[in-house]
């Protein structure tokens, strides 16, 4: 019979996305794979390959619900990881593979006490909860981003963060530096940290030196409810500006730009890095353990990318290193190899020789 992977992953996109790429990749060497995951998780699941089998496990986390809710947490997990023992003792996984969150508990306590070749991924700079508990528990911990902050004795491999197809299809395109011609902006705030963006970026754009800002074209993604007010921003400065709630053609648009302004998130940044574009970072303030500070910080110090605390974000230094990058073709050149030089687009493969060697080491 193939052999065996089980993967298990909490309920966000942050998580699924690069599970499904591990699962994609071993299913075509030739593996068996499950998806261990809650009933959130379970609505990513769609884009999985048909040949994975999905188990849904009780889990929870304390992050959610009332006093009542909080106190079955330990309970439900405790459920999950027996229900999870009992599924590897019929169907014994030959590696399991944590991608951080609640739901990812069960499989990777029952892998420890069964003593099963086990691996975390982690996606940002900043190790999640769970994955800070399993990380010393794992025989090998992949890290989507470089440098990752690990416990003392636990040491990482920079595997790099699976992108989309659509954008390794685009990996490396080559960059058109800015000049006297039509440029391109694309502005990515993400779905929790859009506001300050739609709030900030039309009056830096506004504020940018005539010769500069009478080329610009840009792609702003803000949410459904600031479009009509930063659409109206751009339109009084004169720029020519699409809003929209989301683009479906974020690998194009990235691209054709000439710089990208965006949240720091770790697939934005796998993203940028993989297609090799200059960026201006501002990391969500709120996320957890400030991980996307740390997401930011390879591009920062390889010198393609410019950081921007969220405290001090006004529309004055934003447009002051806008008009550095799209003011010196050459530096922005030189700021996209640089960002070129830190993707990781076989980062999926990567993923993949560790499964293996697991099995190889066991």
């Amino acid at each position: 019979m193939a052999r065996l992977l089980l993967i298990a992953a909490g309920g966000t996109g942050g998580h699924m996305f690069p599970a499904q790429a591990l699962a994609e990749a071993m299913v075509k060497r030739g593996w068996r794979v499950k998806l261990s995951t809650d009933a959130r998780g379970a609505r990513y699941a769609g884009g999985f390959p048909a040949e994975v089998t999905v188990e849904e496990v009780g889990s929870a986390t304390f992050a959610r619900g009332g006093i009542a809710a909080k106190a079955l947490v330990p309970f439900r997990i405790a459920g999950g990881i027996i229900g999870a023992v009992m599924s590897f003792l019929r169907d014994k996984p030959d590696v399991v593979v944590g991608f951080g969150g609640y739901p990812s508990i069960p499989a990777l306590s029952a892998a420890t006490l069964l003593r099963l070749p086990r691996m975390i991924h982690e996606q940002n700079g900043v190790l999640g909860r769970v994955n800070q508990i399993f990380a010393p528990r794992v025989h090998k911990v992949a890290c989507g981003t470089w440098p990752t902050a690990l416990p003392a004795g636990v040491t990482g491999e920079h595997t790099g963060n699976p992108v989309r197809q659509a954008v390794l299809d685009r990996a490396g395109a080559g960059y058109i530096p800015p000049g006297d011609y039509p440029m391109s902006v694309v502005v990515i705030g993400g779905s929790q940290g859009a506001r300050i963006l739609s709030d900030v970026v039309p009056a830096a754009i506004a504020a940018l030196p005539d010769a500069i800002r009478r080329n610009l074209r840009v792609a702003h993604q803000a949410r459904a409810e600031d479009a009509e007010r930063v659409t109206a921003a751009y339109d009084s400065a004169g720029i020519m500006a699409e809003v929209q709630p989301f683009f479906t053609d974020i690998p194009r648009r990235l691209t054709e730009a000439q710089l990208v302004v965006s949240r720091s998130g770790a697939s934005s940044v796998a993203d940028i890095s993989v297609i090799g574009r200059p960026s201006i970072l501002i990391p969500y303030a709120a996320a957890t353990g400030d991980h996307q500070t740390a997401n930011a910080r390879g591009l920062v110090d390889a010198g393609g990318a410019f950081l921007i605390p969220e405290k001090l974000l006004d529309a004055t230094s934003l447009s002051g290193h806008m008009a550095a990058i799209l003011g010196q073709p050459k530096a922005a050149e030189q700021m996209a190899r640089a960002a070129l030089a830190q993707g990781r687009p076989d980062a999926t493969e990567r993923l993949a020789a560790l499964v293996q060697d697991l099995v190889k080491e066991a």
